[in-house]
């Protein structure tokens, strides 16, 4: 039998049908798996109706929601290739997207109705679907649904058949839409289920968006796998979040580590949180600092992931029992995945057998199952990330003596003064320590002298402080070396993340060179 993402939800309905599902509790749904059951079939008639086939694409523009998870699910049952889009994407983006995934349809919602109206008229051959507010040029969801049929024909779908188009997130520019099989689904939302503790006892908050891979393929795959409860909230904001944990019981969700710091900045005593059991962080390692006071205040076991939309996402790791015996790892290679260490090639992919001694920085290279069958329309962007069989990832890190992985920065991250190598994500964690700082990013402006200069980014937590406040706490520190010392401070408002928490340097280099 083929083990498909359909499969894994079909199994679940058998096994719990009278079990609670999904809950959005802002639209009064709380399904059932043998009701989401029924809606998945009508949503998965709904698309066949408008002529979707197996293999064909369907997008979604979308915050989280019932009808994200509901399409994603229709899209796995009939065979057809689902993609989700970046809801801050703008129409010159979105535009490129559409034009390279090339979908049969595309569901949106009143918030970003404004981007798909500038653009629509670019794309006759799509039908737009909007979910809430219905415009001319649009079918209503809900109403094209209700008038489906709950039992649906079964369509053959093997594992390996495409399930799930992603784009890249664009840490370093153009979007590449990169192809996951079901095979690969299926054994990524195992290794998940495993190493998040998921089974039938779990609820998971879906606050994180639905439309990167560290949520739904790491998040609400796996828990229907085990039996699950989803609950979803439409975004992320601090007080609907701690307010849902506790009237929902809440035991676990997906968070980047500046969302895990902006819940402790609110009043923890007004909420029951005790339902909480494990903290799941990505996208960036956390600060040593934030790692216990997460643990001292919200008393929860946490566990980071680490990996790319290309592998699944997920490659690694970082348990609980290790969160402070290996601060600042992304943790040990998870089950059937490799990762090596090799030395960076200035000039194509590296060998993947050039392997570096541990604590020696390279190029992080990986290969598992969940290894993506390659990137759409980009047969040599495919050939060199795939070299030789591993995914040339880009980042720089090391592994240690015990086989953990620390994640330095990107290749093209890396700031070079005086001919000297240095990391930003060293300065960002020890910048991360001090009190009064609540994000930081790290980067390098060019320098006459030296050829770079070490610039932080940062984000007050404590509206007084100054640049002479980190330079003397930099100064008198015994933790980081002087010439890794910043020598320019610059105050923001927020720093650019994208869906998973990466901080979007690119971003941050243009607004800042506009600015000069």
């Amino acid at each position: 039998m083929d083990m498909t993402v359909g499969r894994i939800f079909d199994l679940a309905v058998q096994a719990y049908p009278r079990k609670e599902a999904l809950v959005e509790a802002a639209k009064n749904i709380r399904w059932t798996y043998s009701q989401w059951d029924e809606q998945v079939n009508k949503a998965a008639n709904a698309l066949l109706d408008a002529g979707v086939r197996k293999g064909d694409r369907v997008s979604t523009f979308l915050y989280n929601g019932s009808e994200f998870a509901t399409a994603f699910f229709a899209c796995m049952r009939i065979g057809a290739v689902f993609n989700p889009i970046n809801f801050r994407l703008k129409a010159k983006e979105v535009a490129y997207i559409l034009n390279d995934a090339a979908p049969k349809v595309v569901l949106f919602e009143q918030a970003v109705e404004p981007v798909v109206t500038s653009i629509e008229q670019q794309f006759p051959s799509i039908s737009f679907w909007s979910i809430d507010t219905v415009p001319s040029y649009a079918a209503s969801y809900h109403e094209t649904v209700a008038q489906a049929a709950s039992s649906l024909d079964p369509i053959e779908v093997t594992e390996q058949d495409y399930c799930s188009m992603m784009y890249t997130s664009g840490t370093t520019g153009h979007p590449k839409g990169v192809l996951h099989r079901h095979r690969e689904m299926a054994e990524h939302s195992l290794i998940c289920t495993y190493y998040l503790k998921y089974n039938r006892d779990s609820i998971g908050l879906i606050t994180a968006p639905l439309y990167h891979c560290g949520e739904l393929h790491a998040g609400i795959i796996p828990r229907v796998h085990a039996g699950g409860k989803n609950v979803v909230v439409h975004q992320f904001d601090t007080k609907t979040v701690l307010r849902t944990i506790q009237e929902e019981k809440i035991t676990t969700f997906f968070a980047a580590p500046t969302m895990w710091n902006m819940l402790l900045q609110e009043d923890l005593s007004q909420y029951d949180v005790t339902s909480m059991k494990i903290g799941v962080y990505g996208g960036a390692a956390m600060a040593p600092a934030l790692v216990k006071e997460c643990k001292e205040r919200l008393h929860i076991d946490l566990v980071q992931i680490y990996g790319m939309t290309e592998m699944g996402p997920v490659v690694s790791f970082l348990v609980e029992e290790d969160q402070l015996t290996k601060p600042g790892s992304a943790g040990k290679a998870c089950f059937n995945h490799e990762i090596r260490i090799v030395k960076p090639s200035e000039d194509g992919p590296s060998e993947p057998d050039d392997v570096v001694e541990p604590y020696e920085v390279g190029e992080i290279i990986l290969r598992g199952p969940c290894m993506m069958a390659g990137y759409h329309n980009r047969e040599e962007a495919t050939a060199k990330s795939l070299y030789k069989g591993w995914y040339h990832s880009g980042d720089l890190g090391y592994l240690d003596r015990d086989g953990y992985l620390y994640v330095a920065d990107r290749v093209d991250d890396m700031v070079i003064s005086g001919g000297v190598n240095i990391y930003p994500r060293e300065i960002e964690d020890f910048l991360h320590s001090h009190e009064g700082v609540l994000d930081v990013a790290v980067l390098g402006e060019p320098d006459q002298l030296w050829g770079e200069r070490v610039v932080a980014v940062v984000v007050k937590k404590d509206p007084n402080l100054t640049a002479e406040d980190l330079d003397a706490f930099c100064k008198t520190s015994d933790a980081l070396a002087d010439y890794k010392r910043p020598r320019h401070y610059i105050f923001a408002e927020e720093l650019p993340r994208n869906a998973s928490g990466k901080l979007q340097k690119f971003v941050l280099r243009e607004s800042l060179s506009s600015v000069k």
